[in-house]
């Protein structure tokens, strides 16, 4: 049935949307030039979450099937690449913030309070899906829960809230899928259900960790060349040593409580091989993911710090409208919302390739021998 003609206003509803700029006044008339930029461009910021949203959406489901088809990484590795994109250009929209001065701000300002962009569901959703967990949470400063700052005024439920608990009911989150597959990745050949599969596993991590221990060795020694004294030369060997324990702390999760290590350890592992011999068919997807991965979350830290000093570039250290430590609350976001520690925790103990273990069965990293 062929549809009515369509213009391109009515289409993406162009009227409507350019009557949503005017705040708490009637028009857009009655503001500054300076208010309005502060509405569209936050505006546009959650039109950029919709779309993160829906793109972090799909990476997840991806990596929620099992077995992941082969086929499906290209569209995942898009969809991590788009994110990343999306959060970039978040991030210029602060160079826009700050063509405003201090008083140009100040002037409507106090419009906002308590409003607070610690109000925004979307990128609470965000934080959610991505796999951010409560314990990592920095609080506002005075409220019990993140959550209580996305009550109305009144405390009654609003449309933020609701979306950030159905989000919240959702425990599929891109890490805890991420997880899952790797956690299915074959290593030295070896998949999980195998019966001897920790055995294989833990095989290979003592490969890797004698060969990283050479590598240390080599690079002790050659410290011991360029060391001013001897106390110099002492303590750059302490420095090495303790990347070898830290190394061995890593791959055998003894970070963890031990029940868990065996799982833990099994993933850190198969990013470790999948890093290492991405040279391998069918880890060279893989290794796309792990490094998009990485690459996403670098742009979600660089939003945060990006914000951090426009706040303090605008307004300086003063407290946020919703109570919150401005500035320093920024700061912390920055540093503690980290969820995909280890796949940025492997770098440190990478090999070159010239030494890492041979590859076991490598014939199965063919196109030809599945996986």
């Amino acid at each position: 049935m062929a549809h009515l003609p369509i213009t391109y206003w009515d289409y993406i509803k162009v009227e409507p949307l350019l009557a949503l700029q005017s705040g708490l006044e009637r028009d857009d008339d009655a503001l500054s030039n300076d208010e309005v930029l502060f509405i569209t461009v936050h505006q546009i910021d959650e039109l950029w979450f919709k779309l993160i949203l829906r793109e972090l959406v799909m990476i997840r489901d991806c990596f929620a099937r099992s077995p992941v088809p082969e086929q499906s990484l290209a569209s995942a590795v898009r969809g991590i690449r788009r994110t990343s994109k999306l959060l970039q250009n978040v991030a210029q929209h602060f160079e826009l913030m700050e063509t405003m001065t201090t008083r140009d701000y100040l002037a409507f300002r106090d419009k906002l309070s308590p409003a607070s962009g610690f109000q925004s569901a979307q990128m609470r959703e965000i934080e959610i899906l991505m796999g951010l967990e409560v314990g990592q949470r920095v609080a506002m400063g005075h409220e019990s829960s993140y959550l209580d700052a996305l009550r109305h005024p009144d405390g009654s439920a609003s449309p933020a809230l609701l979306r950030v608990q159905a989000r919240l009911k959702d425990e599929a989150t891109l890490k805890r899928t991420i997880g899952e597959w790797l956690h299915r990745t074959p290593i030295q050949g070896s998949g999980p259900d195998a019966p001897d599969d920790q055995q294989v596993v833990e095989g290979f991590i003592e490969e890797y960790l004698e060969a990283h221990q050479r590598q240390q060795a080599a690079q002790i020694d050659g410290a011991k060349v360029q060391a001013l004294n001897s106390d110099d030369a002492d303590r750059l060997r302490r420095r090495f040593e303790d990347e070898s324990a830290s190394a061995r702390r890593f791959l055998t999760a003894a970070d963890h409580p031990e029940a868990m290590r065996p799982r833990i350890s099994r993933i850190r592992a198969a990013i470790v091989f999948i890093e290492s011999y991405r040279e391998l068919p069918l880890l060279a997807w893989p290794r796309e993911v792990l490094d998009g991965i990485v690459a996403l979350e670098q742009a979600f830290l660089i939003f945060r710090q990006r914000h951090a000093r426009m706040v303090e570039r605008v307004i300086g250290r003063r407290t946020g409208t919703g109570g919150s430590a401005g500035v320093d609350y920024l700061d912390q976001t920055a540093l503690r919302y980290r969820v995909f520690g280890d796949v940025w925790a492997v770098r440190t103990v990478l090999l070159r390739r010239d030494a890492l273990p041979p590859v076991r069965r490598a014939e199965l990293y063919d196109f030809a021998g599945g996986r």
